[in-house]
């Protein structure tokens, strides 16, 4: 495998124009002299070069204008780059790469998508190294319990930063390094990654049971169980030395499952509360990517065969019309 090494220099380039992207490039702005952003809403863009401010996501976040370059040239962005992040949702992800002509090759690659691929049954280090001709050496994951929202805030929050080669990481982290982003390092990509994909099916159960009328004790087991299941199927598909009691496993999956930021959350309650599936979704103004996750892992699984009733359940209420009351009532017999 091709070695990659990130110099202390390289320059960053965030994709993507929703909260999470945006919050990265404040994180970003505060240790690079300028960092590039690809920004495809012509309403967003002119908003970032006239006024320093995304209107639609975190609109109180406020950028120097000469720390920030935005543009909606994804070529330009990626060229002037030796670092680009990828922070948009995955449903849109190959949405978003479709103009690229300028070869990844030489780039390091990060991902700070919490979704799998749909319709491509790959995460996105998979898709992204496979389509693009990258090595896992040059590739990395920032993932962690951080909602956008609480980071724009300048709350303290917790971010780990894998990659293959540890020294990578902790370059890479030193970009994400403030008084308000506290980092540690794994070389863990497969099970970091599958942990922020299926946390949003685990956060989209507890939505469900809180619509449904779930208390408290309800929701411990559920959740408890929930971090069992995510630890099995790390384990019995991707055997490693992991601590699945991290932040970036246990962390992610509880602040996934309780914040009121959330999407995956309030999508499960809507559910929980009655709403068709389809009218929840139209509902949402964001994307809750536990939906992909729900059909994608289940179709991965099918090579595991790795027990999983809670992502079972989530899976036949969103795509086979399964009563949310029903499928969560014969769940809790399935629960210890």
């Amino acid at each position: 495998m091709t070695e990659y090494k990130i110099g202390k220099n390289a320059r960053c380039a965030v994709i993507g124009y929703g909260s999470w992207a945006t919050a990265l490039v404040k994180v970003l702005a505060e240790n690079e002299a300028r960092v590039g952003w690809y920004v495809r809403n012509p309403e967003v863009l002119e908003s970032l070069r006239t006024e320093g401010r995304n209107p639609r996501y975190l609109a109180d976040v406020e950028f120097d204008p000469a720390c920030i370059a935005p543009s909606d040239d994804l070529d330009a962005v990626v060229s002037a780059a030796d670092i680009v992040i990828l922070a948009t949702p995955s449903a849109y992800l190959k949405e978003f790469l479709a103009p690229l002509t300028t070869p990844l090759s030489d780039k390091f690659v990060v991902s700070a998508i919490k979704g799998i691929v749909p319709g491509e049954y790959q995460t996105v280090a998979e898709y992204v190294c496979e389509r693009y001709g990258l090595t896992y050496k040059q590739f990395g994951i920032v993932s962690g319990p951080s909602h956008a929202e609480e980071v724009s805030l300048e709350r303290l929050s917790y971010l780990t930063v894998g990659c293959c080669d540890m020294e990578n990481a902790r370059l890479l982290g030193a970009k994400l390094s403030t008084k308000y982003i506290a980092l540690s390092y794994s070389t863990d990509l497969y099970g970091i990654e599958y942990a922020s994909i299926l946390k949003n099916i685990y956060a989209l159960a507890v939505g469900i049971a809180v619509g449904l009328g779930y208390g408290d004790n309800f929701l411990a087991v559920l959740i408890s169980n929930s971090a069992m299941e995510l630890s099995r199927f790390l384990r019995e598909s991707y055997p490693a030395e992991r601590d699945t009691q991290a932040s970036a496993y246990l962390g992610d999956l509880l602040v996934t499952c309780y914040s009121v930021y959330s999407r995956n959350r309030r999508l499960g309650l809507l559910i929980g509360h009655g709403v068709s599936v389809r009218s929840a979704l139209n509902e949402m103004t964001q994307v809750a990517e536990g939906y992909f996750a729900a059909d994608t892992v289940r179709h991965i699984n099918m090579r595991h065969n790795v027990p999983m009733p809670i992502a079972e359940m989530v899976y036949d209420v969103l795509y086979r019309g399964a009563s949310a009351r029903k499928s969560m009532k014969e769940l809790t017999s399935k629960l210890i």
